[in-house]
């Protein structure tokens, strides 16, 4: 935004995209949930507040926590693959999913949870000096706090560092198109395949996450990646894997990269098994049935799902365990080393060497 940027204590920041209804009340249109709120009320994100008759954000420049992490666990596999992304979030969530795997940093309503400082500036110095060639908004969606995400993004571009997003895509049209013309790269969480998954598990709709999954393919030009988190019993059947999968190829295309998760019991679900290995490697087949070239696996050790095949000659170009790759095939193009053939994706040089590595970074005292 124009002057937010320059504004080092103060985290309560005024937003566009809302409106005054008739009763008083003020709408928050950024997400499809939009909430309708008195003076003093927060919605359901807890950062977007109604004070002085606008929308606010009350959690601009305030971190939960911030560390270098692998490109790959984002996860993106076709994004400058190797390199280190200064990863971060706030507090917050505009979904109300029952299996939040970072629930105690999603569904944080304690100001406390917002324990450090960041300027724009101050993340984009810390990870030029740190080496990394991309940031991160991640661990909460960075739909509820995008106008800081906005600023961020903007002062790592200016020294030559990109920016990505992780999100369940859950935002409105307008403020969408204004928050991913800062992004360069961006993973959704598609976190079913049913209406009803949506609205039982995550309070939200499945039909405004596909709509942003169209615009992200067909009207921008950043980089995008999928990820499922299979939970048994409840979004892995196969007749679920092959209309989600379907779904892909027919309306984003089959260079996709599509990652399936596993889950593990947590926050509301601790009654639910952990994801078992061959559930992943099911719906992996069924993907690559449906005719997606790029399937992965993730949370578990799976090298074949791990892997990059050329889809030209099948040469095995990048061989990953977990987040470390251990066969890097690919010229400084992204193209082949054995047939040429391009491979999707953004590629910028040589593979990166950061690995599977985690380096927490306080970003209020780095270099003190």
């Amino acid at each position: 935004m124009d002057d937010m940027s320059s504004l080092e204590d103060l985290h309560t920041v005024p937003t566009r995209y809302w409106h005054v209804l008739g009763d008083g009340r003020v709408q928050c249109d950024v997400c499809p949930r939009e909430c309708r709120l008195h003076e003093g009320q927060h919605g359901l994100c807890f950062v977007r507040a109604c004070m002085d008759d606008q929308i606010v954000l009350t959690s601009y420049g305030r971190l939960s926590g911030s560390c270098v992490d692998p490109v790959e666990k984002k996860p993106l596999n076709h994004f400058l693959p190797g390199s280190g992304v200064l990863s971060f979030g706030t507090a917050g969530c505009n979904l109300a999913c029952k299996f939040c795997q970072n629930w105690d940093i999603s569904k944080s309503h304690e100001i406390d949870t917002l324990s450090e400082s960041g300027t724009p500036d101050a993340i984009a110095r810390v990870a030029e000096s740190l080496g990394c060639r991309s940031i991160a908004f991640t661990y909460n969606d960075p739909v509820i706090f995008w106008e800081y995400a906005a600023d961020v993004a903007d002062a790592c571009h200016a020294i030559g560092i990109k920016a990505v997003a992780v999100t369940a895509g859950y935002m409105n049209p307008e403020p969408r198109a204004a928050f991913f013309r800062h992004i360069d790269a961006v993973n959704v969480d598609l976190k079913a395949f049913t209406e009803d998954f949506y609205h039982r598990t995550c309070a939200g709709r499945l039909a405004n996450v596909l709509d942003t999954l169209r615009y992200l393919r067909h009207e921008t030009k950043l980089w995008l990646e999928i990820t499922t988190l299979l939970i048994p019993g409840h979004n892995d059947s196969d007749d679920e894997l092959d209309a989600e999968t379907a779904w892909i190829a027919a309306e984003l295309g089959t260079d996709v990269p599509l990652h399936f998760s596993a889950f593990h019991p947590d926050y509301k679900m601790m009654d639910v098994p952990s994801t078992p290995r061959a559930t992943l490697t099911r719906a992996r087949h069924i993907a690559t049935s449906n005719g997606l070239k790029y399937v992965y696996t993730g949370n578990v050790h799976d090298t074949d799902g791990g892997t990059t095949t050329c889809s030209g000659c099948g040469t095995e170009v990048v061989v990953r365990d977990w987040y470390a790759i251990h066969r890097y095939l690919l010229n400084d193009d992204g193209t082949c080393r054995a047939c040429g053939m391009q491979i999707p994706g953004i590629f910028d040089g040589p593979a990166g060497r950061w690995g599977g590595d985690r380096l927490p970074v306080s970003i209020a005292n780095f270099g003190r």
